[in-house]
């Protein structure tokens, strides 16, 4: 029958329809290849013998993709990822309609113009909102990932811990003729960043100069730079005053080296910054912002002078300088005020049938009755997969294979035309008989 021979050429021609396309997807992220698979067709009756009746042809059953994962390609785009192990990522077309995604296995991601993850399509990357502080998820309602641009409210800097050594064979210097313009007047001086409540920094400098009036003892004073110049900063109750007016305060220490005094027990609080003789200009902050100083840690041992800690509290407005990812899904923000923020975590879903998957295109895939219900999760939790960034999963087809299965459905197609053609002939020749 004509009818066997046709069904092998639809079955051959949806073969090479079927390889053809695995090798057009060969670099395509994230690609499933897929395999025709083909059943035979037989019919019987009551006036056809089963033993010799032969088969009716082929049949298309399913062309079924397969979901083992493809090899790795490693970029140097933090925000390429790949699932290592089972899972999918969620992305949706409508940001403000998370409940509506599909599925991909395509991880090249990146920031668009609002600063929110999405695919080369502008689909929306899914994730959970996270603590910031113990990077705990706070709730399993997916939501469209977004990056902040900036980072942190600008914060006035209200008090300062600092370690020093002050080297014990330190030259002595007299505190009367101590002038900040002049290096020759103190031993030392190091530089650091202060800020007001709007977050503008200023730079303030602390002077050391070694009493050679009194042994084991040093003098410490204070300038903050503005864009109007450097200025001195006087310190409120301090015990140490230069001939200029200036108030600084007093280290006292032991023979062993360690601090013996400080400011007579008096706390150092600085005078306030924009109140002073010599106000500085805040940009319109508080002008009532003082400084309290911490030096309890401070020690006199013969040993250079060195600056163990200088920590303060004070904050500006940080911008996005880096983005990276741990093995648990969760997008790490590196921002230019030294703030590193955990700002969410990758979701992952997974189906409990993946051939029952309905193909999207674009290499996404929905849910249906037959895959069973989304099951959402997180990289490294139960039966769940790892994330990597860095890295995209390539298409998991193996080329020689498809080459050599092209080359096979090539043969079966030719096979099945000269059936086709010799069964016509033989019509044609049962015709011509007189």
């Amino acid at each position: 029958m004509s009818y066997v021979s046709l069904s092998g050429l639809s079955a051959a021609q949806l073969d090479l329809n079927t390889t053809s396309n695995n090798i057009a997807n060969a670099n395509t992220f994230g690609f499933k290849e897929s395999r025709a698979e083909f059943g035979d067709v037989y019919s019987s009756s009551l006036f056809t013998n089963a033993k010799t009746t032969p088969g009716g042809g082929v049949q298309a059953n399913k062309v079924a993709q397969q979901f083992h994962e493809g090899s790795s390609v490693y970029t140097n785009n933090p925000m390429d990822l790949r699932i290592s192990g089972t899972g999918f990522f969620a992305v949706s077309k409508d940001r403000l309609i998370p409940q509506q995604n599909e599925l991909t296995r395509n991880g090249a991601f990146h920031l668009n113009k609002d600063n929110f993850m999405v695919t080369s399509n502008d689909e929306f990357l899914l994730g959970y909102q996270v603590n910031p502080d113990t990077g705990d998820v706070l709730s399993y309602e997916p939501q469209p990932m977004n990056i902040p641009a900036e980072f942190g409210k600008p914060k006035q800097t209200a008090n300062i811990e600092v370690g020093v050594n002050l080297p014990a064979n330190g030259e002595l210097k007299d505190p009367a003729l101590f002038d900040y313009n002049d290096p020759e007047t103190y031993n030392r001086s190091t530089s650091s960043t202060i800020y007001d409540s709007m977050g503008q920094s200023y730079k303030l400098t602390t002077y050391y100069l070694k009493d050679q009036s009194q042994p084991n003892t040093w003098q410490t004073y204070y300038t903050v730079t503005d864009k109007e110049g450097e200025k001195p900063l006087n310190i409120t109750g301090g015990d140490a005053t230069t001939a200029s007016g200036q108030v600084g305060h007093t280290m006292r220490f032991n023979n062993d080296g360690t601090l013996a005094s400080l400011n007579n027990g008096q706390p150092i609080v600085s005078e306030p910054l924009g109140a002073s003789a010599n106000p500085l200009n805040l940009n319109g902050a508080d002008v009532n912002q003082t400084l309290s100083f911490g030096l309890d840690s401070a020690t006199q041992f013969a040993a250079p002078f060195e600056l163990t800690k200088f920590d303060e509290d004070g904050a500006t407005t940080g911008f996005l300088t880096k983005i990276d990812f741990d093995e648990n899904g969760s997008v790490l923000g590196t921002y230019s005020n030294g703030e590193n923020i955990t700002l969410g975590r990758v979701a992952l879903v997974r189906v409990s049938n993946e051939q029952g998957l309905d193909k999207k295109g674009g290499t996404q895939w929905d849910s249906t009755q037959f895959s069973g219900d989304k099951i959402w999760g997180e990289s490294n939790k139960g039966s769940f997969g790892s994330i990597n960034n860095g890295t995209l999963e390539q298409s998991n087809i193996d080329m020689t294979q498809e080459l050599v299965d092209l080359i096979s459905a090539q043969r079966n197609f030719q096979a099945n035309s000269r059936a086709l053609e010799v069964h016509n002939q033989l019509q044609q020749n049962i015709l011509q008989i007189r």
